[in-house]
């Protein structure tokens, strides 16, 4: 079984949730999924991503806060900093209001 991890980053308001020691039980088929919510996220992200050696351990998501964050500035931030991480968007985010699906708004 994967599992995913969430770290909360400081425009989250829930950093202090975060449980540091659950690092040391990743296994290369687990995930890390970052919540960012403006582009001071995004640079302490990328330092925790580096300093803990985060890609070297299992997959990296960064994902940006729906209605806080334009993934397209995610995205470019990720390949100016050539980052090894992947961008993750909501599907509210990717399929908008437009399609009509029930349950999304």
């Amino acid at each position: 079984m994967a599992k995913v991890v969430d770290i909360k980053t400081p425009a989250s308001g829930e950093m202090e949730k975060n449980l540091w020691s659950n690092l040391e039980h990743l296994n290369p088929h687990d995930e890390i999924k970052f919540v960012l919510c403006d582009e001071a996220d995004y640079r302490w992200a990328k330092q925790v991503l580096q300093e803990h050696g985060l890609a070297q351990r299992c997959e990296v998501l960064f994902s940006p806060a729906q209605g806080q964050l334009a993934p397209r500035d995610v995205a470019e931030w990720i390949l100016r900093d050539k980052l090894p991480v992947r961008l993750q968007c909501s599907c509210t985010t990717a399929l908008g209001n437009e399609v009509g699906v029930d349950g999304i708004s």
